[in-house]
């Protein structure tokens, strides 16, 4: 589905602010993957999943359980705590932010229908509740796999460490 254009453009300055803003690699983004690493979880960033109607490109992703996660801007994504109504320019922004909502929730329909995990976790979420929201997830989507996948990864891992110590 194409996007649609907005109704009006946003001045300059606006539209300035606006490309100011970063779309990969905030704070959030950096915290949570960090405290995942350290918590020992491996995952990819910013890595497209090409889905027969869409391409996407969620913050993390965690290939083998096939798991997205997107990290929400508060402003951006409408969280009901903390997004408040615009004032300059607000036809534009309300439509904006619709627009993105509309958006997310058809990203997240698309991803399930293929098979695919997602998380949504907004900005002001902090850092542990994150990793342990994520952790609680990836072992439910673990135990729910086949035990053939789950003989195959030992596997994999039985013969690395096994090359490992053949190496030493």
């Amino acid at each position: 589905m194409p996007l649609k254009l907005p109704p009006f453009e946003a001045s300059s300055r606006t539209h300035r602010w606006a490309l100011s803003n970063r779309s990969k690699d905030t704070k959030q983004e950096i915290a949570l993957r960090s405290a995942l690493h350290r918590t020992g979880y491996r995952f990819r960033k910013h890595s497209v999943i090409v889905l027969p109607d869409r391409r996407v490109r969620p913050d993390i992703v965690f290939p083998r359980y096939r798991l997205a996660v997107f990290v929400d801007g508060c402003y951006w994504h409408g969280c009901p705590e903390h997004h408040g109504s615009p004032t300059s320019n607000s036809d534009y922004w309300r439509w904006k932010i619709a627009h993105n909502v509309e958006r997310d929730e058809l990203v997240n329909q698309s991803l399930t229908a293929h098979g695919w995990h997602v998380v949504r976790i907004w900005e002001h979420v902090p850092t542990a509740i994150a990793v342990s929201r994520l952790a609680t997830t990836l072992s439910a989507i673990h135990e729910s796999r086949p035990e053939r996948v789950l003989l195959q990864t030992e596997n994999r891992h039985n013969a690395r460490a096994e090359r490992q110590s053949n190496q030493l």
